[in-house]
């Protein structure tokens, strides 16, 4: 399985002067945006950090997701949530030959936790040594301001410790400040079926 980020967030997208203004970054004659884009890039860490922990997409973009088996005869949860649309269903061979699949044969099931690409019938055959490619847009906003108040916040947080913590070596592994694992606490997924449907 492969899960591929087609599209970015674009320019703009990430609350800079919200950052800024939680550091307290000077404002007036000396704010030249110089720090900007280091901000940005700290916004994006702490997003994709946070976003690998929940298992879910922030802000909106495309992914393509490959498999080379699919999970149910008639269903397969998605690895990303929450998912907006699904664009395509192709099907690969093993030449590179590709198959677009009718999208009357299948549907989104919107679900915050496990999204699913549920056939109306059963899902394709995959070809023998080829892949199943879906396409598909995530994320639970477009612009900043459809985001969730509560993981924007934990985004700010911790874009801000990084930030605070630039020029240290080393550190304390992989823990998150405890105040962004209680925004967060809510997104996470249970797996309290094993895996199963």
């Amino acid at each position: 399985m492969n899960l591929t980020e087609l599209t970015t967030p674009g320019p703009g997208a990430f609350p800079v002067r919200a950052l800024g203004d939680q550091l307290r970054l000077g404002t007036g004659f000396a704010d030249d945006g110089s720090q900007d884009s280091l901000l940005e890039a700290y916004l994006k860490a702490a997003m994709a950090t946070i976003e690998a922990r929940i298992g879910k997409a922030i802000l909106a973009r495309d992914f393509a997701w490959e498999v080379v088996s699919w999970a149910g005869a008639d269903r397969q949860v998605l690895p990303i949530a929450p998912v907006r649309s699904i664009s395509a269903l192709v099907l690969v061979a093993s030449s590179g030959q590709e198959t677009g699949i009718d999208p009357q044969s299948y549907r989104l099931i919107a679900d915050t936790q496990r999204p699913c690409l549920a056939a109306t019938g059963v899902l394709p055959q995959i070809p023998n040594l080829g892949t199943a490619r879906v396409e598909f847009r995530a994320g639970f906003g477009e612009s900043w301001d459809e985001v969730p108040s509560d993981l924007a916040q934990a985004v700010l947080i911790l874009a801000a410790y990084f930030y605070e913590r630039r020029h240290e070596v080393g550190g304390s592994g992989d823990a998150l400040p405890f105040g962004v694992l209680s925004l967060i606490e809510r997104y996470r997924n249970l797996r309290i079926t094993g895996g199963g449907k």
